[in-house]
């Protein structure tokens, strides 16, 4: 990323005097830039003896758009206080004179965030199954959360959530067809997003949600046995329903039985190894620590499949339109028809739970 880009992310100066003001005085100051951020930039800033986590959203976003680093903020400062483990949240700023956008701040943890592999740590049956365990236990701690007690009552509208969710991606796929229908179809997510609007179910539970749940939002920390430390990325977090966040938090986890993964590069095959729980064994564990069922899986499975179907096919009009380089976008060409392949055979029974 050039430096003017950089420079547009944070004015270190103004930073540095808004740091001494809210933490005091400091001998050590530093900013650098988080690579692997995605929707909102990650920046890691180290004032005196504490490390720190900046995180705002692109330079250029409007301003209703940008407030979601204060919902995020909210939301974790709430559930912090719970059992959920969170980064402890430090403070957030409104003030666009500081770095040009809303902004908060967290403390940094140590710990592996696992995209590409298992620590070696953790490379054994054991290890494995508790890392599993961890991550659908910590799941559950989420939806059992009394989010009226926390204050966090007006945080969404969980009536209706579910509906809103096929609705939306809906919308955001007709968007995307607008330029990719003219290289080709995708006749199949016609079908799929057809039989959610039949499928949806009438009632849901109502819990919060973190609405972006998967291993690689997570830290387990630096020992072992594993032990999760961290739940990130609450952007997407409100009121809703928990079986959303597990049939999304499923889609990406692998069972050994599985064919080869429909979109390779967000995929990782790690848990494909022995020691692994399986999805059935997740989602046991998820009712059992719940007390909840999870009912219409084939809908909450394939509404998952659609959504990332629909992320796919909006990285595709992008790079038709010349507005990304990333040299993932153009195989969406190929790869959206094979999620939408994927989420009609969930519809179908042929790729069960």
């Amino acid at each position: 990323m050039t430096d003017s880009y950089y420079d547009r992310l944070v004015d270190e100066d103004a930073l540095a005097t808004f740091l001494e003001d809210q933490l005091g005085e400091a001998d050590d100051y530093d900013v650098e830039r988080h690579q692997e951020g995605h929707s909102n930039e990650t920046l890691f800033v180290t004032w005196g003896e504490r490390d720190l986590v900046l995180r705002r959203p692109p330079p250029g976003e409007t301003a209703e758009t940008a407030h979601d680093v204060v919902r995020e903020y909210e939301v974790m400062d709430a559930v912090a206080a719970t059992d959920v483990p969170v980064p402890n949240p430090v403070l957030a700023c409104e003030d666009h004179d500081v770095i040009g956008s809303d902004f908060y701040l967290m403390d940094r943890l140590e710990g592996d965030v696992l995209r590409e592999g298992e620590p070696d740590r953790f490379a054994a049956p054991d290890h494995r199954r508790r890392m599993g365990e961890e991550l659908v236990d910590t799941l559950a701690k989420v939806h059992r959360l009394d989010y009226e007690a926390l204050g966090l009552g007006e945080f969404g509208y969980p009536d209706g959530y579910t509906d809103r969710q096929v609705e939306r991606w809906g919308q955001q796929l007709m968007w995307a067809f607008e330029v990719t229908a003219d290289e080709r179809e995708v006749p199949d997510l016609y079908e799929v997003g057809s039989w959610l609007q039949e499928n949806a179910p009438d009632e849901h539970p109502h819990t919060l949600v973190h609405g972006d749940y998967k291993l690689d939002n997570v830290m387990f920390g630096p020992g072992t046995p594993p032990e999760l430390v961290a739940v990130f990325d609450w952007e997407m977090a409100t009121l809703g329903d928990p079986r959303a966040d597990l049939g999304w938090m499923l889609s990406y986890w692998r069972d050994p039985k599985d064919p080869d993964p429909t979109i390779p590069e967000l995929v990782t095959r790690f848990m494909e190894r022995e020691g692994y729980p399986t999805r059935l064994e997740l989602v046991d564990r998820w009712e059992e620590r719940t007390g909840l069922e999870f009912e219409h899986e084939r809908f909450y499975r394939a509404l998952a499949v659609y959504k990332l179907a629909g992320l796919g096919e909006m990285f595709f009009r992008r790079y038709l339109e010349g507005n990304s380089d990333n040299p993932m976008y153009p195989k969406m060409e190929d790869r959206v028809p094979a999620l939408a392949a994927r989420a009609k055979r969930i519809v179908e029974g042929d790729e069960p739970l």
